[in-house]
């Protein structure tokens, strides 16, 4: 893998190269107003720069504007993403209503028919993720990192597979390495930062943010504010020993 500055490294020095600058920025920019910026800008870019390097010579992506078939899926996201959508969303407002669009309403029904379902029950469910309007996303510019990393060479399998029939979708795969690597250096550094480093289901999570102003304070301060929207397939403490164990290699 090709790292940020262009020079040759393997996945592991990728992501403690990745730690190393979100741990960076924590330390600069906490206590200001700019640390989620900092952090997500950061994240966006890494992503958008690494993948443009991993993708070379790789076929061209089915996805593009207007294509929503795979926003059914479970969404999750961290705590910093969750924070920039609830702003979003917020600052958004009156401009959707104006059109006739209620999100957070919208974002509020989703996550009562979805809440507690596990991956396969999601899909299973077929909901179409509250953001998506012809299928466009209202959210397009501060979208998590799950949505960027997941990418298809073949619409047709992922319609299939949208439909319920069985079939593999040929995702990218430098499009979900470089995401996992990214999100996980931004998970391991808040950790360090003694930040609330998890997962979250996003419509719940939102729905918790948008319901509470001072979230984001609180999330500063260092209580797990999402806690439960947290996705439990893996345990904080088992991700946090995977964490010790990356950094100690």
């Amino acid at each position: 893998m090709a790292g940020h500055d262009g020079g040759d490294s393997g996945p592991l020095s990728f992501f403690k190269a990745q730690h190393r600058a979100f741990a960076e920025t924590l330390k600069t920019r906490q206590g200001s107003g700019g640390l989620v910026d900092g952090l997500l800008l950061q994240a966006w870019d890494s992503f958008d720069r690494n993948v443009d390097i991993q993708a070379e010579g790789q076929p061209p992506l089915a996805c593009h504007k207007g294509c929503a078939t795979c926003c059914t899926l479970r969404v999750t996201a961290t705590a910093p993403e969750v924070l920039m959508i609830d702003r979003y969303v917020r600052w958004s407002d009156g401009r959707f209503k104006s059109i006739g669009i209620d999100l957070p309403a919208r974002i509020a029904d989703a996550d009562a028919q979805t809440r507690g379902l596990d991956e396969a029950q999601r899909v299973a469910l077929r909901l179409r993720c509250p953001y998506i309007q012809n299928g466009i996303c209202l959210i397009y510019q501060v979208r998590p990192l799950a949505c960027r990393g997941h990418a298809s060479y073949d619409v047709h399998a992922c319609v299939e597979a949208a439909a319920g029939r069985a079939g593999e979708i040929p995702y990218s795969e430098p499009h979900r390495v470089v995401r996992s690597l990214v999100q996980n250096a931004l998970q391991s550094s808040l950790r360090d930062a003694g930040l609330a480093f998890r997962l979250y289901e996003l419509n719940h999570a939102v729905c918790i943010a948008l319901r509470n102003e001072d979230c984001c304070r609180e999330w500063l301060s260092g209580t797990d504010v999402f806690a439960p929207a947290a996705v439990t397939e893996v345990a904080a403490d088992e991700m946090a020993r995977v964490y010790d164990a990356i950094r100690a290699s």
